[in-house]
């Protein structure tokens, strides 16, 4: 049987171009010939991969009343994703991602959410039918804090269990907090919501991190792996050995795989293994939800390559 998931948050149209670095305040930098346009957006990233590995997924947000919105619509619908209820609105465009990626694979990402600002509580409620069946809702920082407070309440009253990326990073509330079962961060919003750099050697139980109060924390590293904390226990899971060619949505690729993984039942270390895996296969391709890989493509990932 399928694992259900649910996701609540952004959908964005990732405007691409390659450049030799980044550009320094006040340096003009001539990149590639092409400007892509790929589906993207960090909700839609997370529905798309996890959807691209056999789970069932609803998305819930907005986009705008054009091109843009139409075809981000489109994508997730060419993953059997369910977009019932992803509103098509006037108000806004659809939101977008402007995106520079240097040679090196890193990037630099500036948002215009759009129609993203404009998910409400009323769009939540709208939904909630979704939530019955779920295994697991997927939240992001993409959409007003308010609308996904309100998910995570829906969610719990229905007994989901809920997994929040805080990404971009903003300090959250204790009421927020209290609702997630599993958090996922990098170390910019791990430093963002602790007040302190938090990094592999001081991702300990006891730690800043434990006063954010969730029960179960994946710290995210990169090209360093990742560190699972539950309760007292820490255990840290190696990366894998990859050449690097855009690591635009690898964290959203990470989340989508490890939420199969989860609600497929495989331990919590087994499904950070597989997100560490799906992430670092999605950083050797460019672009969003066109890198994310399928079942076949992430298992033969894992027979080939070997963790570092």
């Amino acid at each position: 049987m399928k694992s259900r998931i649910v996701v609540v948050g952004s959908l964005n149209m990732d405007l691409v171009v390659r450049a030799p670095h980044i550009p320094k305040p006040g340096e003009t930098v001539l990149g590639g010939e092409d400007l892509k346009a790929i589906p993207g957006g960090k909700g839609a990233n997370q529905a798309y991969g996890a959807a691209r590995l056999g789970a069932d997924v609803a998305m819930v947000g907005r986009v705008g009343e054009d091109t843009f919105g139409e075809q981000l619509i489109h994508s997730l619908q060419s993953a059997a994703i369910d977009t019932t209820h992803v509103t098509v609105g006037e108000q806004n465009a659809t939101g977008v991602a402007v995106i520079v990626v240097e040679h090196s694979g890193q990037n630099s990402i500036v948002v215009a959410s759009g129609a993203n600002a404009l998910v409400t509580i009323a769009d939540v409620k709208a939904a909630e039918s979704v939530f019955a069946s779920a295994d697991l809702l997927l939240l992001q920082l993409e959409i007003p804090v308010e609308s996904v407070l309100t998910a995570a309440q829906v969610a719990k009253s229905q007994g989901v269990k809920i997994l929040l990326n805080p990404a971009p990073a903003q300090p959250l509330s204790s009421e927020l907090l209290s609702l997630v079962d599993i958090l996922v961060l990098n170390e910019t919003e791990a430093e963002i919501l602790c007040g302190q750099p938090i990094d592999l050697e001081s991702a300990t139980p006891g730690s800043h991190l434990s006063d954010l109060g969730v029960s179960t924390i994946i710290l995210t590293l990169g090209s360093h792996g990742s560190v699972l904390i539950e309760g007292d226990h820490k255990t840290v899971v190696p990366p894998f050995s990859i050449q690097p060619v855009d690591t635009t949505a690898a964290g959203d690729s990470f989340i989508g795989s490890f939420a199969v993984a989860f609600t497929e039942g495989k331990t919590l270390l087994e499904a950070v293994r597989l997100g560490n895996a799906a992430g670092a296969l999605t950083a050797t391709k460019l672009g969003a939800q066109s890198s994310m890989p399928s079942r076949e493509e992430l298992e033969q990932f894992l027979s080939n390559t070997c963790e570092t």
